[in-house]
């Protein structure tokens, strides 16, 4: 009997709402028990609290900004120096 494949966790992106595999996409999140109602950019995915997934494509954060989708998802203000480095991540992302 052949070893049973691992199930690829999916999200859906904030902005083009579409399902996609969990690492193929940027997680924006409030952390829990953080005084400040601030969301904050988690490279690793891994930080406790309410998150919200973004694509790593330039189009879908110009989308999420006009449409200020990632505030409406997190309830939150997002500050300017997180939505900065999720356009360095699109960008890095976009160069390879």
């Amino acid at each position: 009997m052949p070893p049973k494949p691992k199930k690829i966790p999916m999200r859906m992106c904030v902005a083009c709402r579409e399902m996609k595999p969990k690492r193929d996409l940027l997680r924006v999140v409030v952390p829990a028990g953080s005084e400040s109602n601030e969301a904050t950019y988690d490279p690793r995915g891994k930080l406790s609290g309410r998150g919200a997934y973004i694509c790593r494509d330039e189009e879908c954060l110009k989308k999420a900004r006009k449409t200020r989708a990632l505030e409406r998802a997190l309830s939150c203000v997002l500050p300017d120096a997180t939505l900065l480095e999720l356009e360095k991540e699109a960008k890095d992302h976009a160069a390879e």
